[in-house]
């Protein structure tokens, strides 16, 4: 049985010793992008933390915040990142990842529900998962959730290491050094880690052609190349939150439909980058 979660958390954020912890031991991991990349794993108390900070910005914090459908969209937004479960049959024009997140936590010894590991979202619509906000299994998923903040940041850090081989193979021949240069000067410090971390969670890795307003993207690798010279580690998390604000302020201006009323909260999301943890 899961044991009571509040359904906000106050969040206490790792001391500076400990965040540059977390980068040697991330720089450590991090292979060349030609390289194989390696399993890594961070301590389970300092994903646990990082983890809280992606929840209170996707989620304010809140258990219920964990399961969501948003209005117009056509899947569901489950855990800390809102990672994305898509019903059978629909168009899928978002990365999903929330059956990576399902097969991770069952690998590393989570107890997940058979349902859990299905390839389909359940729910077929947004409806019918807002009515089934207070039954047994909506309250299974949750409690899933709720107990594997760790294991769910430390699935959000592999997933923004891992991001960078695909970046460099989608970005134009020309621009595959100083892109690199940039995401490694970034991981070098915690505050750049938080910001690709919780980016690549945001907006994902931009290497989809799917995920494009008249061929123009907006994920990481969109904000690399949006980035202005080659910055400092120091600077690097400033330079990042102006070009993330740039590629969303793009992308709002490019979409099909009117995206406006997202532009102050996903600012301020951007913001939470230049400020650091």
């Amino acid at each position: 049985m899961f044991s009571p979660i509040r359904s906000r958390l106050r969040l206490r954020l790792p001391s500076g010793s400990l965040l540059a912890a977390v980068a040697a031991l991330f720089l450590t991991a991090l292979p060349p992008a030609t390289a194989r990349q390696e399993e890594f794993r961070i301590p389970p108390a300092t994903a646990q933390k990082i983890g809280y900070r992606i929840w209170q910005n996707e989620c304010a914090g809140t258990v219920t915040g964990l399961t969501s459908w948003n209005r117009g969209e056509g899947f569901a937004s489950l855990g800390i990142g809102h990672f994305i479960w898509y019903p059978a049959g629909t168009r899928r024009t978002y990365e999903e990842s929330f059956p990576s997140l399902a097969r991770f936590l069952a690998q590393r010894g989570a107890r997940v529900p058979k349902w859990v590991l299905a390839p389909d979202c359940p729910w077929p619509d947004r409806a019918s998962f807002n009515a089934s906000a207070n039954t047994p299994k909506m309250k299974e998923l949750r409690g899933l959730l709720a107990n594997t903040i760790a294991l769910q940041g430390e699935f959000a850090a592999q997933r923004s290491l891992r991001s960078l081989p695909k970046i460099l193979a989608a970005a134009p021949r020309g621009s595959r050094a100083v892109i690199e240069s940039r995401f490694r000067t970034l991981s070098a410090t915690p505050a750049g880690l938080y910001c690709l971390m919780d980016y690549v969670n945001f907006k994902g890795e931009g290497t989809n052609p799917a995920e494009r307003y008249k061929g123009v993207g907006w994920g990481l690798l969109q904000v690399l190349e949006n980035m202005s010279g080659t910055p400092s580690p120091r600077e690097a998390p400033g330079e990042f939150a102006a070009a993330a604000r740039r590629t969303l302020d793009r992308r709002i201006k490019l979409a099909p439909k009117d995206e406006s009323q997202w532009r102050a909260g996903w600012f301020s999301r951007c913001a939470s980058y230049a400020r650091g943890l």
